[in-house]
C-alpha cells in the first residue's frame, strides 16, 4: 500500500447504532461511564527493581492516544471512547510514536496497550483517516513523509523490542483484534468481546491476520474467527489461545500492569533478547532456530548484568540492572 487513501478503503467504521457491525446480543453493552484506562495506576515496585520506582504521570501524545509512564513501563491509551476508540490518524500517529519512544528509551522496560472508556479498539474509522473534514489534518503530513505510518502504528510492520502487553476492556474487534496479535501477552476483562468482522463485510483482515492468526492459535480457530467473522466473549478467547488471562470487568489495566511490574524487575538486556529470539526463530527449522538462540543468547552471560543477577541471588538481594 503506497497511500492511506488506499489502505482507508479496505476498513469499515464500526458505529454505535449498528451494533457494533451487525452482531448480535453478545456486543450490546454501553462503554463504562469514566474508567479512563489513562488515569494512573499505583506502582507495583516487584522484586526491587529500581526501575519501577520512577515517577507516574503523563508524557506526551495525541488527542486520541494518550501516554503514561508507570514507573518503567509506558502505558498507551487509545482515548476516543465516544467512538469507541475507532483508528484515527491522530491515534495512529500517537501510536507509532509512543512505540519509537518505547524503543529509545532504556528506562521503559514494557509497553501496556490499552483503551480509555471501557473500550479496547473498535476497528478502523475510515472518515478519520481520510481527513473528511475530522481531526487528524495537521498529521497528514506524517504520512506523507512516511507511507507505512499507519502499518507500523498497528504494529504490522514494527515489533517493539519491549514487551508489550495488551489490557482489554469491551471491544477489540477488526483492527482491534489485529493490533492485538502484535503484542506479546493479553488481559482481557470477562465481559471483552473480540473478533474479527471483515469478511462479514466483504473486506479482508489485512492488518496481518490472516498470517498471524493460525501462528498463535490452533489452525482450525484461527480459521473460524477469520472465515465467519462472529464475537468471541473473553472466556472463549482465552480457551482457544488468543488472550492469556480474563479478569474481572474494570482491572485489565490493574493486571496488565501487574505483569509488566514483574518484567521490570528482570534483567532488561535478557528480556529483550528472549522476546527478539521468540520472534526471530518462529519461522525457523528446530536446527536453525537453535542456532540463533545461542547467537541471542550466549553474549547475555557476559554482561554486567548477568552477572549482576548471580551475585544478587546470592547476596539475597534484589538485583540492580543497568543495562550493561
Amino acid at each position: 500500500m503506497k497511500s492511506v487513501c488506499g489502505y482507508c478503503n479496505l476498513f469499515y467504521v464500526v458505529r454505535r447504532e449498528d451494533g457494533m457491525g451487525g452482531t448480535e446480543g453478545t456486543e450490546k453493552r454501553a462503554a463504562a461511564d469514566s474508567d479512563d484506562a489513562a488515569t494512573a495506576r499505583d506502582e507495583r515496585g516487584r522484586g526491587g527493581a529500581p526501575a519501577d520506582t520512577g515517577t507516574t504521570g503523563r508524557t506526551r501524545g495525541t488527542e486520541h492516544l494518550t501516554v503514561e509512564r508507570v514507573g518503567a513501563t509506558l502505558v498507551l491509551t487509545l482515548d476516543r471512547p465516544e467512538a469507541k476508540n475507532a483508528l484515527s490518524l491522530p491515534m495512529l500517529v500517537g501510536l507509532h510514536d509512543g512505540w519509537t519512544a518505547a524503543d529509545e528509551d532504556d528506562d521503559i522496560r514494557s509497553i501496556v496497550l490499552t483503551g480509555a472508556g471501557g473500550t479496547f479498539c473498535a476497528g478502523m474509522d475510515l472518515k478519520a483517516l481520510a481527513g473528511d473534514g475530522m481531526a487528524g489534518e495537521q498529521y497528514r503530513d506524517r504520512l506523507r513523509d512516511d507511507p507505512d505510518l499507519h502499518w507500523k502504528a498497528m504494529l504490522r510492520h514494527h515489533r517493539p523490542r519491549k514487551p508489550v502487553i495488551a489490557a482489554v476492556e469491551g471491544y477489540c474487534v477488526a483492527g482491534g483484534t489485529e493490533i492485538l496479535q502484535g503484542t506479546d501477552i493479553r488481559v482481557a476483562g470477562e465481559s471483552a468481546v473480540f473478533g474479527l468482522f471483515e469478511v462479514r463485510r466483504g473486506l479482508f483482515p489485512i492488518g496481518g491476520s490472516t498470517v498471524r492468526l493460525a501462528r498463535q492459535i490452533p489452525h482450525t480457530h484461527a480459521l473460524e474467527m477469520l472465515l465467519t467473522g462472529r464475537p468471541y466473549p473473553a472466556a472463549e478467547a482465552e480457551r482457544i489461545g488468543l488472550i492469556g488471562h480474563v479478569v474481572p470487568d474494570g482491572t485489565a489495566l490493574e493486571k496488565a500492569l501487574e505483569i509488566a511490574a514483574l518484567i521490570n524487575a528482570c534483567g532488561p538486556l535478557a528480556v529483550e533478547a528472549v522476546k527478539a529470539s521468540v520472534h526471530e526463530t518462529a519461522g525457523m527449522t528446530e536446527e536453525e532456530g537453535l542456532k540463533a538462540e545461542l547467537a541471542r543468547g550466549w553474549p547475555i552471560f557476559d554482561t554486567a548484568d548477568a552477572k549482576e543477577g548471580s551475585r544478587a541471588f546470592a547476596e539475597k538481594r534484589p538485583p540492580v540492572y543497568r543495562r550493561t
